[in-house]
């Protein structure tokens, strides 16, 4: 098959969740719902945490800037693929499918960097809640914030600078619904052997670190809990951490489950579907499992909705 350089190609063409004509006004409906729930979800976490004077915390502040990228992540997605099945087209051009991936890798390694940063304020909170205001202090915040940021567009800049060098063949079929970057290294026409060794050294670099600084933190804080010698203080401090843990297993689990089952099922099809649970699923999560599991950010979202009414 003929092939030419990346900058030659004009457009490639997202497959998506399914080729049935059929199922494609009630996938609109369901994406399109799941897009608002999650936005708005993560929204109405914004403004009850910037409204409510007792939640200007550490915690709260990292869980706003969470619920940001959370909406940056869905938005990177589901809105090409709504727009797509709206106007029956399967196409995206170039620039729009290097922009997703960028913008995909980025936020993707945002949500890694500030779950990370979570736990950290988990670990001070817990194991040094004597010196916690001390530490976490509004410039260390806000440097974690921008370090955090600045990682993540690194990540970013790499891996897309190493998708421009690809060479690809006419009329590539990503089969996904969005421009996911491990598909692309699959398409391409080119050597990508040391591409690939490339990708999995960042990989290991940019989701490593991040994961073992959880499972430190984690280490600590259970030790430091079980120390506790009051039931009622080790269960205060465990529901502390409780909806930190469940959105941190949900990310990882399912993206982790993403990437098994890409190397172990021969179906595109299937790990097109199991790529839904960490692109979409879990951003329209996260906002509920924080509020339901949080008595104060219920308190926050009721005092919203009631000034709201």
């Amino acid at each position: 098959m003929e092939s030419q350089n990346l900058t030659g190609i004009s457009q490639f063409y997202l497959l998506g969740l399914s080729e049935d004509p059929e199922l494609e006004p009630l996938l609109f409906e369901l994406f399109l719902s799941i897009y608002l729930i999650s936005v708005c979800g993560n929204l109405f976490i914004i403004l009850a945490v910037s409204s409510d004077p007792h939640l200007h915390s550490p915690m709260y502040f990292f869980l706003c800037n969470l619920s940001l990228t959370d909406i940056g992540f869905i938005s990177t997605t589901v809105p090409k693929m709504l727009i797509n099945i709206h106007t029956q087209s399967k196409s995206i051009s170039y620039e729009g499918c290097l922009i997703q991936a960028s913008f995909f890798y980025l936020f993707a390694c945002l949500d890694s960097m500030f779950l990370t940063v979570m736990a950290y304020d988990r670990f001070v909170a817990i194991c040094q809640p004597l010196h916690y205001t001390i530490i976490m202090n509004p410039r260390l915040c806000g440097l974690l914030v921008l370090v955090s940021f600045l990682i993540s567009l690194l990540d970013s800049l790499l891996h897309m600078s190493m998708v421009s060098q690809l060479t690809f063949c006419i009329d590539v079929e990503v089969p996904n619904f969005f421009c996911d970057p491990p598909k692309l290294f699959n398409l391409a026409c080119s050597n990508t052997s040391t591409y690939t060794i490339l990708v999995f050294l960042f990989g290991s670099f940019f989701g490593g670190v991040p994961v073992s600084g959880i499972l430190y933190s984690y280490i600590q804080i259970i030790s430091s809990i079980l120390r506790v010698s009051s039931s009622g203080g080790r269960y205060k401090a465990f529901s502390t951490c409780g909806s930190h843990l469940l959105v941190v297993f949900l990310f990882y689990g399912t993206g982790l489950g993403v990437y098994l089952s890409s190397s172990i099922s021969s179906s595109a099809r299937k790990v097109t579907v199991a790529s839904v649970m960490y692109t979409v699923v879990t951003p329209m999560l996260n906002p509920f499992i924080y509020s339901l599991r949080n008595r104060d950010t219920k308190r926050a979202l009721r005092r919203l909705l009631c000034k709201a009414t």
